[in-house]
């Protein structure tokens, strides 16, 4: 049976690579018409020609189109990604180096903050454009969505349009690898229960064939700094040898100290929904954004990702032979969960959906990352009523942002827009706010239609 997939942005610098290679690791019994479709052309040339590289090398009985309408595709999908990013990496850049001008130091800026609350407005509209050409054209698609910032897009879709968006996101399933190797327990060896807004998630049960592996973490914890080593974890991310010797996402292991819950995806993004802890960005000795996650090396990385790509798109040299040992999976669980839809399997996973009375401390509206079940017919969250009040009282303020973000986004009155960035605590003067949010409004002002 033929199935078809279509990738929203599939010029992205990692995430299209890495689909394809999950794709071809399980194809889930199907074949596939993987349909990849970005505005730009001369990327999307580039990343057509290095899919199709990947698919020769590799035999694969995938058929590939490419296209810069996404209308000319979506009609038969039966499912749609996004992972679009209104403006790219120099739009980006002006969410973070603007606030810097009034003294508000941000490490990401893609989700809260006043950067994250800036791209929301110049990704929700594009966002409901695409929501609304699914619901016309291929209504019975799945539609999963990647792009940040994840909670306000999502909240926004399911508002505005009748598009059942899933939001994806790696964090809590990396977070879950992180604890068992800080553990000593295989990579995935843990389950946890977590719930959050997205990048601000908390594993509260944490659990290993059933035992709730919390109390070892703190004894873990506990005898690394007691040998003073300054080391807290193996880290997933990088080769043993390779995790520098110092105190590694600080942070969120206090968090896990006061609250017994740790917070999912780490301190790089975690600390933009906690300011209050960081004045003027300051980080155990570092300032964030700068020599603490640093954001002009994140934006060097995306940069010399997506040259790379661009290279061993327009080459006509085969890949090299180590090409699919450089490149990993995305790891987010995309085609397990497609797996779990099409063969009903009841899986567990990580997303982002509308709470609907899972989680009794939010209202029905409030998109939430929770536990939900992959089966036939979709995913179905979790009902939890053991989650932690204390931990939901750290999820409501960001809970309100989103809801003031994603109305300014959709009315585009720009003094919710400062409403949304002063409900925050990244500014308590509302002067600089004001005229914070002219920089930014006048920055992105050709990605903004609604103002």
């Amino acid at each position: 049976m033929l199935k078809k997939i279509v990738i929203i942005g599939a010029g992205s610098a990692m995430f299209t690579q890495g689909l394809v290679i999950d794709l071809l690791k399980n194809p889930c019994g199907f074949q596939w018409h993987l349909c990849l479709v970005d505005i730009d052309g001369q990327t999307l040339e580039a990343i057509s020609k290095l899919v199709e590289k990947m698919l020769l090398a590799k035999g694969a009985d995938i058929l590939l189109t490419s296209t810069t309408d996404r209308c000319e595709v979506l009609p038969g999908a039966d499912y749609v990604i996004t992972t679009i990013g209104v403006g790219g990496r120099r739009a980006w850049e002006q969410d973070v180096f603007i606030p810097r001008k009034y003294g508000v130091n941000q490490p990401v800026g893609d989700t809260a903050m006043p950067g994250g609350i800036s791209r929301a407005m110049r990704m929700i509209p594009a966002m409901l454009d695409i929501a609304n050409d699914i619901q016309q054209l291929c209504p019975d698609a799945y539609f999963f969505n990647y792009a940040n910032p994840m909670t306000a897009n999502c909240r926004a879709i399911r508002k505005k349009t009748a598009s059942p968006v899933v939001g994806l996101c790696h964090g809590v399933h990396h977070c879950e690898a992180y604890l068992a190797q800080f553990a000593g327990l295989e990579k995935h060896a843990l389950t946890a229960r977590a719930v959050g807004v997205n990048h601000l998630t908390f594993l509260y049960d944490i659990r290993n064939n059933g035992r709730d592996i919390r109390p070892l973490l703190r004894q873990k914890l506990a005898e690394i700094k007691a040998a003073a080593t300054g080391r807290t974890h193996a880290t997933v991310y990088k080769p043993q040898e390779q995790v520098p010797a110092e105190l590694d996402e600080p942070f969120s292991w206090e968090i896990f100290d006061r609250f017994a819950a740790f917070p999912a995806p780490g301190d790089r993004h975690i600390t933009e929904f906690l300011v209050e802890h960081f004045p003027g960005g300051s980080y155990y000795g570092k300032t964030l954004g700068y020599d603490a996650y640093s954001f002009e090396k994140t934006i060097k990385y995306g940069d010399r990702i997506h040259a790379e790509m661009i290279r061993l798109g327009q080459s006509t040299q085969p890949l090299p032979d180590d090409f699919f040992s450089m490149v990993s999976g995305e790891h987010e669980q995309l085609m397990d969960i497609i797996d779990a839809i099409e063969h009903d399997r009841h899986s567990f996973f990580s997303v982002n959906l509308p709470n609907e009375g899972a989680v009794k401390q939010f209202p029905a509206s409030a998109v939430l990352e929770m536990p939900a079940i992959a089966m036939a017919g979709g995913l179905k969250p979790l009902q939890l009523d053991d989650f932690p009040d204390d931990l939901a009282a750290l999820i409501q303020r960001p809970l309100a942002i989103v809801e003031m973000t994603v109305e300014a986004a959709l009315t585009g009155n720009r003094h919710l827009m400062e409403e949304a960035i002063l409900m925050g605590g990244y500014l308590s003067d509302a002067a600089a706010v004001a005229r914070m949010t002219d920089e930014l409004l006048k920055a992105q002002k050709s990605y903004l239609p609604q103002f």
